[in-house]
């Protein structure tokens, strides 16, 4: 599959096209930039405006076959001249969020432009100066037109990063389907949690789970992770970042392949085990092993009067256990159907 740049590769790209157009009137079309591992993309400019004091220069994110929320946004950078020995400020413009919660790789009040981009664009500032004259005091501020609506789509908000989106990428590749900001969004999530002084959080599979555990234990928005399908994501980010204590919420589907040791939940990458299921319900064993779904196999189970729910429960608070080992964490599941309803916990 095509892989495709990061919002961090393409501000960077906007603004060494842009810092060139200040110091020398013209802009690079396309422009060059250095990327980790010795990447050295093109972009071409999707608009550009040089004014008195400043230019402006824009590129549209190609995020190549990744079902990213930024594709196809436009990224701009506007760079005017900053006051000597300054170096680089950064600010956010229209669609780029602030963080507002500590324990994000950003203080509070700063623009939501990750440590990485901002090497990168600081290192594209130096080497623009050096070949053009200038002194590398520079403001650069990155904008994203309709940022603030498509931050709704992602974990800004419940990160507490207000405003708009955020200025992302370590590498400045985008792999398709490698789920990394997602995975990055969670380890995030646990970070602001600790960095509030949460003693509880808790990982869910959906939007029911989550209102579930929620109601559940009162737990505030901050102390949700939306862990989706990625349970040993969370699990190992917590072993080395332990918190008191977590809860696991999930349907009854995904929890039992929880409960037969997968870490991924995702029907591409994990099936659910009816043999196992049958092996927690004796009497009804071959009912089970016939079952179409694992929904279906709860019912045979429910009208048998067996709590196959908490015998799943049981068994995916082990695997979560054994991943976290030695992390000090006390641990509990829930487990729920289709609409929410409680039909298992350990």
């Amino acid at each position: 599959m095509r892989y495709g740049w990061t919002t961090g590769a393409c501000a960077t790209a906007a603004t060494t096209a842009a810092y060139t157009a200040l110091l020398t009137g013209e802009f690079p079309d396309p422009v060059e930039v250095r990327l980790p591992k010795d990447r050295r993309p093109t972009f071409a400019l999707a608009t550009e405006t040089l004014a008195a004091d400043s230019a402006t220069a824009g590129v549209i994110k190609d995020a190549g076959d990744d079902p990213d929320v930024t594709h196809g946004a436009l990224i701009l950078s506007t760079v005017s001249h900053g006051e000597p020995g300054s170096g680089v400020t950064f600010r956010a413009g229209e669609g780029v969020g602030t963080v507002t919660l500590p324990g994000l790789p950003l203080a509070v009040g700063e623009p939501a432009i990750n440590p990485v981009p901002r090497r990168l664009m600081t290192d594209a500032v130096e080497r623009v100066a050096a070949s053009c004259g200038g002194t590398g005091d520079v403001v650069v501020e990155i904008s994203i037109p309709d940022g603030e609506e498509l931050a709704r789509q992602t974990w800004n908000p419940r990160l507490g990063i207000l405003g708009g989106l955020s200025v992302l990428g370590t590498t400045g590749v985008v792999v398709p389907y490698s789920c990394s900001a997602w995975i990055d969004s969670i380890r995030r999530g646990v970070d602001v949690a600790r960095a509030m002084g949460y003693q509880h959080v808790a990982g869910a599979t959906g939007s029911t789970s989550e209102r579930v555990v929620a109601s559940l234990y009162g737990l505030p928005e901050v102390a949700l992770l939306d862990m989706g399908d990625f349970a040993g994501a969370v699990l190992k980010y917590l072993r080395r970042h332990p918190v008191p204590r977590l809860t696991l919420a999930g349907g009854f589907a995904k929890f039992s392949k929880l409960a037969a040791g997968h870490l991924d939940l995702h029907s591409k990458r994990s099936q659910v085990d009816l043999r196992l299921l049958a092996s927690l319900a004796p009497p009804i064993a071959e009912e089970i092993r016939s079952a179409n779904t694992a929904l279906h196999a709860l019912e045979l189970a429910q009208a048998a009067g067996i709590p196959l729910g908490d015998l799943v429960a049981s068994r995916a608070l082990a695997t979560a256990v054994e991943v976290l080992r030695p992390a000090p964490i006390e641990v509990d599941v829930v487990v729920i159907d289709r609409a929410g309803n409680v039909v298992g916990r350990a």
